[in-house]
C-alpha cells in the first residue's frame, strides 16, 4: 500500500504525513493551510515535506494545526 492509499484509507493525518499527498486525499484542507497562513500547496518544497516540517519551519504549533485537520476532514465527512 502507497503513503497515498493510507491516508485515504485512515483519514487521519499525522505531523509524519506528507503535505501533497494529505492535500491530494482531503483537497478541503486546504482552507486549514490558509487559515495558518500557509501557503504550502504552492511550495516546492511540499513534494517532500511532511505537514510537521512545513509547519515547523514557520514556527506554527504542528499539534493544533494536525488537530484542525484531522477536524476538517471529519466535518467533511458528514455531509
Amino acid at each position: 500500500m502507497e503513503v497515498n492509499d493510507a491516508v485515504k484509507t485512515a483519514d487521519v493525518i499525522t505531523a509524519d504525513t506528507n503535505i501533497i499527498e494529505a492535500v491530494q486525499a482531503h483537497p478541503e484542507i486546504m482552507q486549514v493551510f490558509a487559515d495558518y497562513g500557509l501557503g504550502c500547496i504552492g511550495c516546492m518544497a511540499a513534494r517532500f515535506e511532511t505537514i510537521g516540517e512545513g509547519a515547523g519551519a514557520h514556527g506554527l504549533d504542528v499539534p493544533t494545526l494536525i488537530k484542525d485537520i484531522n477536524e476538517c476532514i471529519k466535518a467533511n465527512a458528514l455531509k
